[in-house]
């Protein structure tokens, strides 16, 4: 992922008066090359902006002004986030989901990133083992935040040892310094049974308490476990080790809030959801800034599927304010079939962890006639039971003995640019779908659709 491309004019756009082509390459902005898009929006702030660009078929270099209203955006979308060179990760994790991933699916799943600057626009974790004092002069200067890191354990040699690098046992240094610059930090640990748990995961928490205590928030994530791993030491949590993570999390919440003034440290939901408990209501979150680790996701999923409200944005970090900016990654269009057809039954597809959740709201609102098909994970086996990673050949099995006339409803989470994770697309499938984005609102006005069609018996 280098160089910067056009990849599309906005129309009425400033941009879209001059002469500018999708698929110019970007040379610079104002005299200067943007090494991301982060520079790049600052760079084309002002009402007059001048561009070099190169078009593939023509040997010389252009050089276009804009001119633009205070204010006003560009117009241009640039193909890539990063113009240089993405910093990838140096560490060999054994816990890392890249490396369980099976041979044959799409090359870029298989990129393990530890930019800094996908951490601002994307909200990715970064372990800090390949930050710098240039970066940290960076991130201060221009107000880069919020940034997520990886903490997954503040015990220098067992973090060196978890991310097989011997950096990781210093580089939370400038998680210290990012602190002390007012730079917004949200920290995840990875908790992998045996480990880091137990009395390393309670030192863990004690030291962000002592050492971290600026930090936005804590997120403690179990590990993903697939049929694919081959680290004999990795295993998924028993319900009695994560009713522990859980009790720990709930001792820390009290802490936090006793000591600080607000609650930082929480437990995926995943957690509660091994441990057999039921995860907490939305009143226990503040914000769903570490959504996308499981916290508070189920709680604002059934709040909008019951007030009938627009659930917040999941999407942290600043890229969807940045002029240009792609998206990229696990935030790529979802997409897909979201017309209404008629059929006699209505079901919805999900993985295993959200089918009692969604049973048990479904049945309590007026719709205990529409079906719920959890889908067992058969492509990566092991403890993988979220909705955002099933496949489509998961879903071509599990609708195999689906009747024809039954409107399937589809998460769109499992859906990037149209695919799934094994490469398929819905047109793939045997059995038609609806995809629905992954909101309770978003359920709830779609169920409410089709019933007022009368196409849901009731």
């Amino acid at each position: 992922m280098s160089g910067a491309r056009i990849s599309s004019i906005s129309a009425d756009s400033a941009a879209a008066r001059v002469d500018i082509a999708v698929g110019d390459e970007l040379i610079s902005v104002n005299g200067r090359e943007p090494s991301d898009i982060i520079e790049y929006q600052q760079l084309i702030d002002g009402e007059s902006v001048t561009l070099v660009l190169q078009r593939a078929d023509e040997p010389l270099q252009r050089k276009v002004t804009v001119h633009k209203g205070e204010g006003e955006p560009l117009g241009l979308a640039i193909d890539s986030a990063v113009f240089d060179r993405i910093r990838t990760c140096d560490n060999h994790c054994s816990f890392c989901f890249i490396y369980q991933l099976p041979k044959g699916m799409r090359r870029s799943l298989y990129v393990k990133d530890d930019d800094f600057r996908l951490s601002f626009l994307y909200g990715n974790y970064t372990t800090l083992t390949r930050f710098t004092e240039f970066d940290l002069e960076r991130v201060i200067e221009e107000g880069l935040s919020p940034l997520y890191v990886s903490i997954h354990t503040t015990n220098p040699g067992l973090r060196a040892e978890m991310l097989r690098n011997p950096r990781g046992a210093t580089s939370l240094r400038w998680l210290g310094e990012l602190l002390r610059g007012g730079i917004e930090v949200h920290a995840q640990v990875v908790v992998c049974p045996g480990v880091n748990d137990g009395v390393e995961l309670e030192r863990t928490l004690h030291d962000v308490l002592s050492l971290y205590p600026d930090l936005a928030s804590v997120a403690l994530v179990p590990i993903g476990i697939s049929d694919f791993s081959s680290d004999e030491t990795m295993r998924s949590h028993t319900p009695n080790e994560a009713r522990h993570v859980v009790a720990l999390a709930d001792r820390f919440q009290a802490l936090t809030q006793e000591l600080l003034g607000r609650v930082s440290v929480f437990a995926s939901d995943e957690f509660y959801l091994v441990a057999g408990m039921a995860p907490p209501p939305a009143t226990k979150f503040e914000s769903l800034d570490q959504a996308e680790n499981g916290i508070g996701l189920v709680a604002a999923f059934i709040e909008s599927f019951v007030e009938q409200t627009e659930m917040a944005k999941l999407g942290t970090g600043f890229f969807q304010s940045v002029d240009g900016a792609p998206a990229w990654g696990y935030r790529a269009e979802r997409g897909g079939d979201v017309s209404i057809r008629h059929g006699d039954d209505v079901m919805v597809i999900t993985g295993e962890y959200a089918a009692p959740i969604l049973r048990d709201l479904l049945d309590g609102h007026g719709f205990a006639d529409v079906g719920i098909l959890p889908v067992v994970n058969s492509y990566f086996g092991g403890n993988i039971k979220v909705a955002g990673l099933l496949t489509g050949q998961d879903l071509i099995r599990a609708t195999a003995d689906v009747p024809v006339s039954t409107i399937c409803l589809l998460p769109d989470v499992c859906l990037s640019e149209g695919r799934f994770l094994d490469g398929l697309t819905l047109d793939d499938l045997a059995h038609p779908v609806i995809t629905v984005r992954t909101t309770g609102h978003d359920l709830r006005a779609t169920l409410d659709s089709v019933r007022s069609k009368g196409m849901v018996s009731t």
